[in-house]
């Protein structure tokens, strides 16, 4: 069905002066992602005092943040300094695929975390039963397999017709919306199941979110301690402002009509596939009293070790 063996990517611009130093920006971008989400991981792994639920689910975002990084950073960064900008068929597939995954198991990940955190803030006496090591895997393990199969309906709804026009992705990684612009059959039927699996995906778990921060606003609101409440409003603003940034750019990009998709969905789809990967170790992790101090030991050990 597919007369297209390979498609080219145009990229974020086509102007030889930015290129340079947009690859500089975003090599860095990347570089600070790897190394933030990475350290993350290893920091929960090697210090005992953060083998909870909370750093449980963060290990697991943190994974999720670097393969999504992975799957468009370094195309990407290939592109920007290489005249060959072509992407075969399959590779183009398996790219899509992936970042739906990723994108999907984030969605989810974020999910549980609020949830993880309403239960603990609005029902301590209820935690260690509510969120278990058992429950834990089972909902890590759900998020995975909920995103594998929402990603595969993506894919095959998105690949599975016929490829006949120019072969010319206008964007920087093989996305729903340009991929689809090229198909030669109707792309009703395909615009409609993407658009209403991202909105069950997003608006579900969005809900989720949304109602696990109301419950634990209202708990905060009812704490004596002005300090505890000020901490509190920190930790769940920053939290929230970066669920809306991820949230927010995927809607904008996925929830329109195709009539109105713009170069602006360029700069939203690099918020949410470069920017978003980049401030989650510090908002969600460097924040925490408990990271800066496991960190501080982490130091001294090896400043002790090297004595």
């Amino acid at each position: 069905n597919h007369t297209q063996t390979k498609f080219i990517l145009l990229g974020i611009t086509d102007s030889p002066c930015a290129q340079a130093p947009l690859f500089g920006l975003f090599l860095l971008i990347y570089v600070v992602t790897l190394v933030g989400n990475l350290g993350i991981m290893v920091l929960v792994w090697v210090v005992p005092s953060l083998h909870t639920p909370m750093y449980f689910f963060l290990t697991h975002f943190s994974f999720a943040d670097i393969c999504y990084s992975t799957v468009i950073s370094p195309k990407m960064l290939a592109d920007l300094l290489s005249e060959d900008k072509t992407i075969s068929f399959a590779g183009c597939v398996m790219q899509f695929h992936s970042f739906a995954f990723f994108a999907t198991v984030e969605c989810h990940l974020l999910a549980v975390m609020a949830y993880d955190r309403h239960v603990a803030i609005c029902n301590p006496l209820l935690y260690v039963t509510a969120i278990s090591s058992c429950v834990c895997w089972q909902l890590v393990a759900w998020s995975y397999l909920f995103a594998f199969l929402s990603a595969i309906i993506y894919t095959c709804f998105i690949f599975g017709g016929s490829f006949c026009k120019p072969n010319q992705i206008d964007h920087f990684f093989c996305d729903a919306g340009p991929v689809l612009k090229l198909a030669c059959s109707d792309t009703h039927s395909s615009e409609a199941v993407v658009y209403a699996f991202v909105a069950i995906n997003g608006v579900s778990t969005g809900a989720i979110i949304l109602l696990s921060y109301i419950c634990i606003l209202c708990t905060v609101l009812k704490m004596r301690s002005a300090r505890s409440r000020s901490r509190a409003f920190n930790t769940c603003a920053s939290h929230l402002a970066a669920v809306a940034l991820f949230y927010g750019t995927i809607f904008f990009v996925y929830l329109q009509p195709a009539a109105s998709h713009s170069s602006l969905d360029k700069v939203a789809s690099i918020v949410y596939t470069m920017v978003t990967p980049l401030l989650n170790p510090f908002i969600y992790s460097l924040r925490n009293k408990e990271v800066k101090d496991a960190l501080v030991k982490c130091r001294r050990r090896i400043l002790d070790h090297c004595r």
